[in-house]
């Protein structure tokens, strides 16, 4: 019977590790979602995005970039490192549902000819546009991620949106800004267009986005009518929609797809690269 371990356990037992397991350094190719090392165990690290890993002890760490590792019978390889991440060995005993494999675009639709897998992660291809759907829908959720920005990269998160491969979906979704605001060329952009913004319709707090080519982990909460969203353990929006909205919206569009209940989520591409990995949802 396999024992399961949630992140604080995880993270204690790391603590652990770094005074008596073995001390290993992973190949700077895997440094990515998981780490495959190869000492004569088989290993496969604990995942920081809340996630939990069967059978924890016994437990490396790397000592280049402070991931650790947990011994997992079986699992040597890319292939298995896969299979781990698209929730085969993944407890769904916190309700959460991985929703990317590592590998493949597997699970999703629209317009896939605009991403791609590298490295383990989904990633929007420069120069193209589109937008990229779960192929299931969702109502009430909280969605983890983590994402890597570009120089002036723009990006969104669509939430209970059509199925629409092109073109915007802030007014017919909701679309929760994925953005290099820090960019010159958005020197002027309005305060719902910032990073983690529900565009048009509520700002977020600034100033929590890591700088470009490190990750970021993000989590939105989508409760009926409310929206949070917190960005690297910060909450930057806590939004009541009909409450931002009594007024009239901000950018002062009528936004149709506020009043939908159920949706795809997805990445709205503007052409910029952008990465995403660690991708799970949960159901409420």
């Amino acid at each position: 019977m396999s024992t399961w371990w949630n992140r604080n356990a995880l993270l204690a037992i790391k603590e652990g590790a770094k005074q008596s397991s073995e001390r290993l350094e992973c190949p700077p190719r895997d440094r990515s979602l998981f780490h495959d090392w190869s000492a004569g165990r088989r290993i496969v690290t604990g995942l920081l995005c809340g996630l939990l890993v069967a059978n924890a002890p016994p437990v490396s760490w790397c000592t280049r970039c402070g991931s650790f590792g947990v011994e997992q019978a079986g699992l040597d390889s890319h292939a298995g490192l896969a299979a781990v991440a698209a929730g085969e060995t993944i407890s769904a005993a916190d309700g959460f549902v991985s929703l990317f494999d590592g590998k493949s675009l597997a699970g999703w639709t629209g317009a896939k000819d605009a991403y791609g897998v590298e490295d383990g992660a989904i990633v929007c291809r420069p120069g193209t546009s589109g937008n990229l759907f779960t192929e299931k829908e969702y109502g009430d959720f909280i969605f983890r991620f983590e994402f890597k920005l570009t120089e002036g990269a723009n990006n969104g998160i669509g939430i209970r949106c059509p199925l629409r491969p092109q073109g915007n979906l802030h007014l017919d979704g909701i679309e929760l800004q994925i953005l290099d605001h820090r960019a010159a060329k958005y020197a002027n952009i309005k305060p719902y267009q910032f990073h983690g913004s529900v565009y048009g319709i509520a700002a977020a707090k600034r100033e929590f986005l890591k700088p470009n080519g490190e990750w970021n982990r993000q989590e939105i909460t989508v409760r009926g009518r409310r929206i949070q969203i917190v960005l690297n353990g910060s909450t930057i929006v806590d939004v009541d929609l009909d409450e931002a909205t009594k007024n009239g919206t901000l950018d002062g569009a009528e936004h149709p797809g506020l009043k939908r209940a159920r949706g795809h989520i997805g990445f709205l591409g503007h052409g910029d690269r952008v990465e995403f990995r660690a991708i799970a949802v949960k159901e409420l």
